[in-house]
């Protein structure tokens, strides 16, 4: 070690010192005073183990010689002295970690001791305490193998799940050197953030310790070094992987049980100290003491133990004490027993059932504990330890494994906490670690069985415990059994629990992100005055974000989120509740929000809203898959929720980096899919008109969004698919005129209107219109008040039927007064999409026509000879063209114009039309000058192909056509990663050839054309043999000097490699030609077989945007839209009259409808949970699983059974002794003189075996 090094470790244990300087004025141990006589050695040691020499007096004898004084005793016999070794214990070998250690006194107040250990040693409280009695005294080789199973692989891991305190004798020997192991392997095993948890103490007794020299220093060692030798002793060394030890010192040398007392306390006192699953003080800590193996001497500790009301768990099979305590508890009746003296008749049998079970104590105390002297002492601990035998639990290693080892100390817990009362706040601790250990089977058969009467307050930190560690089966258990979830879920709370996500999830990164624009955004506040009056300090100007709550994630950032990941579908989450408005900017938000947190945040106090979707999103945002299905089940609107999950978790995986998480969240979103299409289905079968009201409702739960919309923005295609959905769209598609019509009659009528009055195409009936979904999107009125007339299986009862009889009558007066039959039919026909979609259709290719007679037949010269008539009206067809995309930009939607400009930009056929226009304006401008007519004339000629492609995007509604479209546009991507590895041949093939046949060429055309241009052909077959071949050469005027070739003179070919170009020829050839194209043919047939298998899906969900998308249209197309934009702009701005037509497939409920359709949707979800249930129960898996239950259920009755047949078998040996003994008795008496009988004795029975079959 150097100088540094020194001077530093220096400074470290003076500071340590320092630190722990009170421990010798406050803490003693203690000195044997007095010397009294062992007689075992001859006088030469005192009963303390000590020489006679280290003894300040002897013990007084009388006149007789003899020692009055014969029991030592270290109350009586030792002194207090300060304490001589405390500090740090730094082993031999065990590298730089160090152990706590300390020399007490056996009196020593454990609540002193309990400080140091938690305050300045550092130890983490405790959620658990586990004492560990017995199993020493003779190395570790005397621990039963299933003993260490049962410490390794279930006592150390249970306390490490748990955060438990191990307290053991901490020497090398027997239990303690085996826990000490096992803790060291979990610790090794388990994560960085996790090693501390399991914290093994040693209260070992300090005479016993070997080489105990080593740590005595008066002023305290920092550290001390301990060294173990390979001795004989070596099972007396303190262990090396202890984290603390407690050096109880009774002032005796080489001797157990002088901790005994101490323990007890300290276990007693620990189990009245207050703490929580997180250190929180919330709840006392449990304490269990565990009984391995032992000797008469453990008879004591257990007595001193159960006094003070401490559960014990007894392993049978590992010891004498072990098994003498399983088999009194187990052999011996459960009867009241009392020691005091008979005082009535009923106090006299209770007497003699003492004195009976004092007996038979007495001889299993023998059988176990021949060689004891003190056979009546132990009997009495015995009698003792069998009042108490209610915080007694025995555990059989035939019957219970290792693995379930959390289960057997909870079922303890429990057990010993039953006995003292039957109030739930007594079971907190259980029931908090129950949840820790997430066995929710031992909370339902011992904690929620009906005993225990739970209040809110009870569940309400085991609820927050469960959500935060993702324990569903608790949240669903607690919510069952008393917990009102509108009462729990605060916005304070919910904020909590978004604080309590995991570092490493990506919506907490994402959280973090919006946290640090909040308080970047923020502005610096005034000076506050924070020091006390007089101080002279100066006040230094506050933080912008000085406030607590100001500093942490809040309601803000989860909306901000929120809006990211779904959106412009949904309006943003818990404005409201900060008081935030739409039209606020950024900025001016977060000014506000930082002004309110900074405030007194009243908001925070008051019930969330929507509490089981708030709860939803939370766990969605996690990638919880079990607790955001079970908020799922619990959340209203089941079918929107499901589709919500779905569009936040597909967007999440996009950002997620780890592919395991990715491929979760994938999955998760696929599920929440699957039950959207499944729950609609049961609504569709139960309701068509009902579910069609489902699918365009305006939620405000999920910010005004529609099923419809959420599952556009999640590419929920399956769902999609479904074929009620499809039956919507094409209600809407067609409006009011039947779905068989032909299209041909549309096409003749579209161009013979008088047409619409004939039968040439069917109408519905008007009460069929009044049915109609059309009624709903406003194709003929600007009101949404008719739900229940759409849908009239809506109306349960005669209220509501009066309350909508009037409504009916107004309407159809309605529409008999304000719409002649003329304007109907016409109305009806022009106002459906599917006329809309052919009218654009049919102009369209008229526009297509036009354009390419003016490119290739009337494109006149630049101004004044042009352009022509016919140009100028393309010209005005484009502008109608631009008009509409303007109209479809700004003017459709309810959200803001930023918003619409981003939903319009995203679509791919937008970007096209914005691309088409572009290019046919500045073609446009190009060709009115000479100077660019030929560049504007290009211009256009490359402007009718991305126009033409268009018709790509129109044809899509096809059910054959959409398909082949969708797999073209997949196969694109194929081309792209085809030409990234055809472009690394062509260029290395292009670039070699080049630089073989030509030895200078500088001409940049030239290079191009035979780097890239000349190799692409050769794909093709295009092989110029004459220019590459030294045979076949033609006779060409061609120089070598470069002077000439740099004045654009043809070079010469090169002959020098001739072979060699030829040879890289046939390489590329076969590269291109065979591995190349062949394996652009397979990726083609690959996504061909994907995209086909499923094209119908995909279909449907595309024809979900064209019909979109020409159901907002207007009726005419270009050019005659025109006329339709002057019609709106009149209507909207000047007539204000509002477009229910223009809100997309929205129906608002309100009131009574609302709620009767949640209700009946969420019935539908109950009937499919219970189908799934009910599958899943009749499912192969679940009987396998049913059947291993009951088959380990049988095994422990039969082991039940054995144990009786055991005992019946000890009876009727007992009783055959007790006939043979009284048969024995009955021949004596008979044959003596002493007793003269006036009848002979009895005899047995004898029963036939026909008897006893009847019996």
């Amino acid at each position: 070690m150097n100088d540094l090094e020194r001077e530093a470790s220096g400074k470290a244990g003076s500071k340590k010192e320092n630190d722990q300087s009170w421990i010798p004025k406050t803490i003693n141990k203690r000195v044997c005073s007095t010397f009294v006589e062992d007689s075992l050695s001859n006088g030469a040691l005192c009963q303390c183990g000590g020489v006679r020499d280290s003894h300040d007096s002897l013990a007084t004898g009388d006149f007789f010689g003899a020692a009055i004084v014969s029991q030592w005793d270290s109350r009586q016999h030792s002194s207090l002295c300060p304490t001589d070794a405390f500090g740090e214990l730094e082993f031999s070998g065990a590298g730089r970690r160090h152990s706590h250690f300390l020399r007490l006194s056996c009196d020593t107040p454990p609540e002193m001791v309990y400080t140091l250990m938690t305050a300045h040693w550092g130890l983490p409280f405790p959620n658990l305490v586990v004492s560990l009695v017995g199993g020493g005294g003779g190395g570790g080789d005397r621990i039963k193998t299933w003993v260490r199973d049962v410490l390794r692989n279930g006592l150390v891991r249970a306390a490490q799940s748990t955060g438990a305190w191990i307290l053991t004798g901490g020497l090398r020997d027997g239990v303690a050197h085996c826990v000490g192991e096992a803790v060291r392997d979990h610790a090794a095993a388990a994560p960085a953030l996790c090693q501390k948890k399991v914290i093994a103490v040693g209260v070992a007794p300090w005479g016993l310790v070997h080489n105990r020299q080593q740590l005595v220093n008066a002023q305290g060692s920092f550290p001390a070094r301990y060294f173990v030798q390979n001795t004989s002793h070596d099972s007396w060394c303190l262990d090396k992987n202890y984290q603390a030890f407690l050096l109880v010192d009774d002032g005796s040398t080489g001797q157990r049980g002088g901790e005994t007392a101490f323990c007890v306390n300290l276990e007693d006192y620990i189990s009245h100290q207050r703490t929580g699953i997180w250190g929180s003080g919330s709840i006392e800590i449990p304490v269990l003491c565990m009984l391995i193996s032992g000797d008469a001497n453990t008879l004591e500790r257990l007595d001193a133990s159960l006094k003070k009301a401490t559960p014990w768990l007894v392993l049978a099979g590992s010891g004498p004490t072990a098994d003498l305590i399983s088999e009194m508890l187990v052999d011996l009746p459960s009867v009241p027993v009392s020691p005091i003296s008979p005082s009535t008749e009923s106090d006299a049998a209770l007497e003699s059932l003492n004195t009976e079970l004092r007996d038979q104590l007495r001889d299993k105390v023998r059988r176990y504990f021949p060689a004891e002297a003190e056979l009546e002492k132990l009997v009495d601990r015995a009698f003792s330890i069998y009042q108490n035998r209610e915080l007694i639990s025995v555990y059989h290693r035939e019957q219970e494994g290792p693995d379930d080892f959390e289960t057997i100390l909870l079922k303890a817990l429990v057990k010993a906490s039953k006995q003292v009362s039957a109030e739930a706040s007594l079971y907190t601790e259980e029931l908090k670690l129950a949840v820790a250990w997430n066995r929710v089977d031992i909370a339902k058969t011992e904690l929620f069985n009906g005993d225990i009467h739970w209040k809110y307050e009870d569940l309400e930190d085991p609820m927050t415990d469960a959500l935060v560690n993702d324990k569903p089966q608790f949240v669903r258990l607690f919510c069952e059994n008393g917990l009102n979830i509108l009462n729990y879920l605060t916005y304070q709370r919910l904020e909590s629990l978004y604080c309590s996500q995991p570092d490493s999830s990506v919506a907490y990164i994402l959280l973090q992100r919006r946290l640090s624009e909040r308080q970047w955004l923020a502005e610096p506040l005034p000076p506050v005055n924070t020091a006390a009056p007089g101080s002279g300090k100066v006040n230094s100007p506050q933080s912008p974000l000085a406030g607590a709550s100001a500093k942490e994630l809040s309601l803000y950032e989860v909306s901000r989120l929120l809006c990211d990941l779904l959106g412009d579908v949904c309006h943003p989450f818990y404005y409201e509740v900060l008081r935030l408005n739409q039209s606020f900017s950024t900025k001016r938000a977060i000014k506000h929000v930082n002004k309110l947190l900074l405030g007194e945040c009243f908001f925070r106090e008051q019930r969330c809203r929507s509490p089981w979707a708030s709860l939803f999103i939370w766990a969605v945002l996690q990638n919880r898959c079990d607790m955001a299905v079970y908020f799922w089940e619990m959340a209203g609107e089941p079918v929107l929720s499901a589709l919500s999950g779905c569009k936040i978790l597909r967007e999440l995986s996009k950002l997620e980096s780890e592919t395991e998480t990715k491929l979760a969240m994938k999955e998760l979103a696929q599920k929440f899919e699957n039950l959207a299409h499944d729950v609609f289905s049961e609504c569709y079968q139960n309701s068509e008109s009902r579910s069609f009201t489902l699918l365009i409702r305006k939620s405000p739960v999920w910010g005004g969004a529609t099923c419809l919309q959420m599952a556009t923005a999640a590419d929920a295609r399956l769902f999609f698919s479904h074929d009620g959905i499809q039956s919507l769209l094409s209600q809407i598609w067609w409006g009011d005129m039947e779905r068989s019509t032909e299209v041909w009659k549309l096409i003749l009528t579209f161009f013979i209107p008088p047409l619409i009055y004939s039968d040439l195409i069917s109408f519905r009936e008007q009460e069929e219109e009044m049915r109609s979904v059309e009624v709903h999107l406003g194709r003929d009125t600007d009101s949404i008040d008719f739900l229940d007339e759409v849908h009239p299986d809506i109306i349960r009862n005669g209220e509501d039927a009066e309350e909508i009889r009037p409504l009916q009558r107004k309407l159809k007066g309605s529409l008999k007064s304000k719409r002649p039959l003329v304007l109907m039919r016409w109305r009806q026909f022009w106002f459906a999409p599917v006329t809309s979609f052919l009218g654009n259709v049919l102009m369209y290719f008229l526009f297509l026509c036009l354009f390419a007679y003016v490119l290739l037949v009337d494109f006149k010269p630049p101004p004044p000879d042009g352009p022509a008539t016919l140009e100028l009206a393309l010209y005005f067809w484009v502008f109608t063209l631009v008009c509409e995309e303007i109209r479809q930009t700004f003017f459709v939607g309810s959200t803001t114009v930023l918003q619409r400009m981003r939903t319009y930009i995203q679509d791919m056929w937008n970007k096209c039309d914005l691309t088409a226009i572009a290019l046919f304006l500045l073609a446009m401008c190009c060709r009115m000058f000479p100077w660019s007519y030929l560049f504007g004339r290009a211009l256009m000629a490359i402007d009718f192909m991305v126009f033409s492609l268009r018709l790509i995007h129109i044809f899509a509604v096809h059910k054959q056509l959409g398909p082949k479209i969708i797999i073209v546009g997949k196969m694109m991507k194929d081309v792209f990663f085809f030409l990234f590895f055809l472009a690394v041949w062509v260029m290395a093939y292009g670039v070699a050839n080049q630089a073989l046949l030509y030895s200078y060429d500088p001409r940049p055309n030239w290079i191009f054309r035979r780097v890239f241009y000349r190799p692409y052909l050769h794909i093709f077959g295009q092989i110029p043999i004459n220019e590459m071949d030294a045979d076949k050469l033609k006779e060409v005027t061609c120089t070598n000097n470069i002077t000439l070739i740099e004045a654009g003179e043809e070079p010469c070919l090169s002959t020098y490699a001739n072979g060699l170009v030829v040879i890289l020829l046939v390489i590329y050839l076969l590269v291109t030609n065979i591995l190349l194209v062949n394996l652009l043919i397979a990726m083609f047939s690959y996504t061909f077989n994907k995209v086909q298998d499923r094209s119908d899906t995909y279909w449907k969900f595309q024809r979900y945007n064209l019909i979109v998308e020409y159901h907002s249209r207007p009726s005419l197309a270009p050019p005659f839209i025109i006329i339709s934009h002057l019609h709106l702009f009149i209507k909207r701005h000047i007539r204000q009259i509002s477009s229910v037509k223009a809100r997309h497939f929205v129906l608002e409920l309100h009131g009574r409808n609302a709620s009767r359709l949640n209700t009946w949707e969420a019935i539908q979800r109950d009937n499919l949970l219970s189908a799934q249930n009910k599958r899943q129960r009749e499912s192969d898996a679940a009987r396998i699983k049913n059947t291993s239950v009951k088959v380990d259920r049988m095994l422990k009755q039969m082991s039940e059974i054995r144990d009786h047949d055991r005992r019946l078998h000890m009876l009727e040996t007992e009783m055959e002794y007790c006939c043979s003994a009284l048969s024995w008795m009955v021949d004596s008496l008979s044959q003596s003189d002493l007793i003269t009988a006036s009848r002979p004795p009895p005899t047995v029975p004898v029963t036939s075996p026909s008897e006893m079959c009847l019996h």
